[in-house]
């Protein structure tokens, strides 16, 4: 059951927790272990509370996941987690994450206490509400990054908030296209939403959102109008993010890709070379001397 419960929680996807860590980047505290040590408890606070989040979800959704060709063998759907203990296990995770958050900094404690209250509400209605849906998985990960810049208590670039949530509401975007896509006839039978969605009406909003997020970033990283932007030096990532965006979006047209953005992450070896060069080349950027 432990392994289930453990399961349950979807530690694949903590590697979302990720966008916690670009304002410990930015912010050039990388090597001063005190920032880090906050930068990583933060992240710890965000895994427990996304597991709560999964757990609490997965049972609300267990008869839709039991038509999903993937989703049925999730331990709550196939029953193998008993309900009353994937609730009682995700209230504790609630509680523990709030705690650590508010214990860590107030300022990030609220920002978790507004992460969960959103994913909660998601949970139980807004995820039937039709674009609404997208922006709120969208706004998860626009908290993860600002909770990183209170939880060390560093500026958060107007540009980056921008960029991030344009990144992560491309990518919800997509994951709705390609659920779409798989499920086919059965999809609004197992995600209610789909039905308000169509492929042309997506994939016009996803090539807008790709050429948006392109130059949002390209404006952050030459800091235009932003005295905190990189300028000379923090231009040269963006070929990497110009490529990272391209070959994903190949994953999703070519390969039939990214209906979980995660796996994607964890499998496209092209794709994680490109993130590791764009951290090397933003670590230059930031630490290098002028």
């Amino acid at each position: 059951m432990l392994y289930s419960l453990l399961l349950s929680t979807r530690p694949r996807q903590w590697i979302k927790n990720i966008f916690v860590f670009p304002a410990l980047l930015f912010s050039q505290h990388l090597f001063d272990s005190g920032y880090v040590l906050r930068s990583l408890g933060a992240a710890l606070c965000f895994c427990l509370l996304s597991g709560a989040v999964y757990l609490f979800n997965d049972v609300l959704d267990r008869e839709q996941d039991r038509q999903h060709p993937e989703k049925c063998h999730r331990p709550i759907a196939a029953g193998r987690l008993p309900v009353w203990v994937a609730l009682f296990s995700s209230l504790l995770l609630v509680l523990s994450g709030l705690v650590g958050s508010f214990a860590l900094h107030v300022e990030f404690g609220w920002v978790a206490l507004a992460y969960g209250l959103l994913n909660i509400a998601y949970s139980l209605s807004l995820k039937h509400v039709v674009l609404l849906d997208v922006f709120i998985v969208a706004s998860g990960f626009l908290l993860r990054a600002l909770g990183g810049g209170l939880a060390i208590q560093v500026y958060i670039s107007t540009w980056f908030v921008l960029c991030t949530f344009m990144l992560a509401l491309f990518l919800a975007l997509v994951k709705r296209r390609q659920e779409l896509v798989v499920l086919s006839t059965q999809a609004a039978d197992h995600r209610a939403i789909l039905e308000e969605y169509s492929l042309p009406f997506l994939d016009q909003i996803i090539a807008a959102l790709t050429a948006s997020t392109l130059v949002c970033y390209a404006l952050y990283a030459m800091g235009v109008g932003d005295v905190t932007g990189g300028g000379a030096r923090m231009q040269w990532t963006i070929p990497f993010v110009l490529y990272g965006i391209l070959r994903y979006l190949y994953v999703v047209y070519h390969q039939g890709g990214g209906d979980n953005p995660t796996a994607v992450v964890w499998k496209d070896r092209p794709l994680q070379v490109a993130g590791v060069l764009w951290l090397l080349a933003s670590a230059y950027g930031v630490y290098s001397t002028p």
